[in-house]
């Protein structure tokens, strides 16, 4: 399943140049979700003043022109066989080979998500309900976010963010169900990631609503408090019963 989620670019600058104020450079780009040579693409793009004007692919095998001149310089590049097979030769000298690299240093390398269900006060809508599935803490990147309601996969009434990245190599998603609750039914967020053998799924436990559960906590919370305190006071009152003396009276 990692193939599936796993899309990533190598960026390589090879030469910039300028004159009066105009700016010329190629970029090396190499596209690959996988170390498999048949996914993995090698691009060379020609710029000029921030513009592509002609563009080389491994999975075209000739130039492509963008611009007037673009198309020139394209089709004087498709007719030397050595500059054809010199860029066809990139994919594998310098695409495969770094590609091995940073899957042995970093991209085969990944970090199980975490899975908060909790419900929402749902916007105006067709819905009373809404409830959220966030996922924190993965790693790489691409994930999935689903829902299953009883079963079967819901389609609808759905939102969802990007992966937001959160500045430590890992990300997060969030994941938002607008639903009529049903009585007996089962709600889950089933989580596909290239970290789990397995789709993580997060069963939502309608018995209490959230906001009620939150009261109970506090309000044990406060009683617990309480009975604490009202121990330490008695304690403290029997200690300096103890310690009193009697004087008789005359």
């Amino acid at each position: 399943m990692a193939s599936s989620f796993l899309s990533f670019s190598l960026l390589f600058i090879t030469s910039l140049y300028t004159g009066d104020g105009f700016l010329n450079y190629a970029v090396n780009r190499c596209v690959f979700n996988s170390t498999d040579p048949k996914n993995i693409e090698y691009i060379y793009s020609h710029y000029y003043n921030k513009l592509e004007i002609a563009r080389f692919s491994s999975s075209v095998g000739e130039y492509v022109g963008y611009t007037e001149f673009g198309v020139k310089q394209a089709k004087y590049w498709n007719s030397d066989p050595s500059e054809l097979a010199r860029r066809s030769a990139q994919k594998e000298t310098v695409c495969q080979h770094n590609i091995n690299i940073d899957y042995q240093v970093v991209l085969d390398k990944s970090v199980e998500p975490s899975v908060v269900l909790h419900s929402v006060a749902p916007p105006a809508g067709k819905h009373p309900s809404m409830l959220v599935c966030s996922v924190y803490d993965f790693f790489p990147k691409h994930i999935r976010v689903s829902w299953l309601r009883d079963g079967q996969e819901v389609t609808s009434d759905l939102t969802s963010t990007d992966e937001l990245a959160d500045a430590d190599w890992f990300y997060q998603i969030h994941s938002h169900l607008e639903y009529t609750p049903r009585s007996g039914e089962k709600i889950s967020c089933v989580v596909e990631h290239a970290s789990l053998k397995e789709p993580l799924v997060t069963d939502w436990d309608p018995s209490m609503p959230e906001s009620e559960r939150n009261k109970i906590a506090i309000g044990a919370s406060g009683l617990i408090l309480g009975l604490i305190l009202s121990l330490a006071g008695f304690i403290y009152y029997k200690r300096k019963a103890r310690g009193r003396i009697l004087v008789p009276s005359n």
